[in-house]
């Protein structure tokens, strides 16, 4: 909402004007500082902004919940715009094609990084953010590349972090090197292998770390992964490269001995 109205040329003098609403809190809103928003006033701003209100109202829905805001301010927010909050519009047709062909790496992808429903709410909350800037997606340099961006931040933002990395521990249960293991006394010494394993994927570069996660835990052949991320062949090959060497070279390393004593 912040980028549409700095792209309108509005000043926050008209918009206060044309809404009714008063400046201080039109700026506090728009810097995504302050108290919670009522839906009413972010409606009327989208009105204004010309966004489409639909995706917005699920997004301000699910971030109201986030924010700990109870169901029953979330339905009193909404009395007086229900009609038009309501119905459930359709995005532009080439939008849902662009899901339909994302939708399932985007699922795959969450489901490394997040349990239980967050998957399928990142997911939902991306699609519903790339509607609201579709325009921009399309005039972006790469679509598929704007969009990916999109999804990695939604997802991230919900992911579980240790020292400012994302874990990926919850991964190693899942993943078919565990579930077929022959032997259970080797149970442990797997596990931890492959805790080990995600450990160092998780200290990867950004580009590197995705295409980790979409070759090895998402079973992604290097040309899908392109066409999912909107990089080259040769990009994601050179990333892949990159980053195995840097796993090996961290699994190969001797264990640390600093601060033992003898």
């Amino acid at each position: 909402m912040r980028d549409t109205y700095l792209a309108s040329g509005l000043t926050l003098n008209a918009l206060s004007d044309r809404i009714r609403f008063a400046k201080s809190k039109l700026s506090e809103l728009l810097r995504g500082v302050g108290l919670y928003p009522r839906w009413e006033v972010v409606f009327l701003i989208a009105a204004e902004l010309g966004m489409p209100n639909w995706p917005l109202y699920r997004l301000w829905r699910q971030a109201a919940f986030e924010a700990h805001r109870s169901g029953e301010w979330v339905e009193r927010c909404t009395e007086r715009t229900t009609i038009l909050t309501a119905a459930d519009t359709a995005p532009p047709m080439d939008h849902r094609a662009f899901r339909e062909l994302t939708e399932g790496g985007y699922r795959l992808y969450a489901q490394v990084l997040l349990d239980d429903e967050e998957p399928d709410t990142a997911v939902s909350d991306t699609y519903d953010t790339l509607w609201l800037s579709w325009n921009d997606a399309l005039t972006s340099t790469d679509t598929r590349r704007y969009a990916w961006n999109v999804l990695r931040d939604t997802v991230l933002a919900r992911a579980r972090h240790r020292d400012g990395r994302p874990e990926l521990g919850t991964a190693a249960f899942n993943t078919v090197a565990l579930h077929s293991l022959t032997y259970p006394a080797d149970d442990l010494d797997q596990v931890l292998e492959l805790v080990e394993l995600f450990t160092a994927i998780s200290h990867l570069p950004r580009r590197q770390f995705d295409v980790m996660v979409l070759r090895y835990l998402c079973g992604f052949t290097p040309e899908a992964v392109s066409a999912l991320v909107g990089a080259s062949l040769a990009t994601v090959r050179s990333d892949e490269r990159h980053a195995t060497h840097f796993v090996r070279d961290v699994l190969d390393s001797p264990p640390s001995t600093e601060g033992t004593t003898l």
